[in-house]
């Protein structure tokens, strides 16, 4: 009687161990877990103006502060008022960034270099359309990025963007065909309408 108890005893304890190994060695079930790699952020465009030698729209990379994008456009001019902006600000998408000029230090709607050094206020249509006349017009199909980035609201990468659009378009066939160019708005175009030709 002892011996067939042990020997039941021993069956069930080989069973459970069968088992547990079975249990141990078999695969996982479900789909294998796969790490994707992070999704990369969008750039934030931000348009420059005010008091610096290149005003124009530039992109940054998110959690870029106001002193990279006046970094971006050139520095500060001499009559920059840098106490009325906080420079470790953060930039926002599709944010006009406007550095202020100090009192009485505003360039002068007379000068003939306005157009040239982009000190033209945004939104002040009135220098380009009196300078008009002083300087020569600046045409969009064959100018230079260094052309191009002269003029007010325009920085390196609008003109290169000018630039890539009459490559692929065959030129421009009307001054207003610049608003199809990608950062270039109303605005912008406001400011250089009157110093450009085709």
């Amino acid at each position: 009687m002892k011996n067939a108890l042990y020997t039941l005893v021993g069956v069930m304890a080989g069973f459970a161990l069968a088992g547990l190994l079975l249990f141990i060695v078999r695969a996982p079930a479900g789909e294998p877990i796969s790490l994707q790699p992070a999704p990369t952020k969008e750039p934030i465009a931000v348009h420059v103006v005010g008091a610096v030698p290149r005003p124009g729209l530039y992109e940054f990379a998110e959690g870029a502060r106001i002193q990279d994008a006046i970094d971006a456009a050139g520095g500060l001019l001499a009559g920059a008022d840098v106490g009325a902006i906080n420079l470790a600000a953060l930039l926002v998408d599709g944010q006009q960034l406007n550095i202020p000029f100090k009192a009485g230090q505003e360039p002068s709607s007379q000068s003939t270099g306005g157009g040239d050094e982009g000190l033209s206020l945004p939104g002040a249509t009135e220098p380009p359309a009196e300078s008009g006349g002083a300087t020569e017009l600046v045409n969009i199909n064959t100018a230079s990025l260094e052309e191009l980035d002269s003029l007010p609201g325009i920085g390196p990468t609008i003109a290169q963007r000018i630039i890539d659009y009459r490559e692929e378009h065959g030129g421009f066939q009307t001054v207003e065909d610049l608003l199809n160019v990608s950062g270039i708005g109303p605005s912008t175009f406001d400011q250089i309408k009157d110093l450009i030709t085709v």
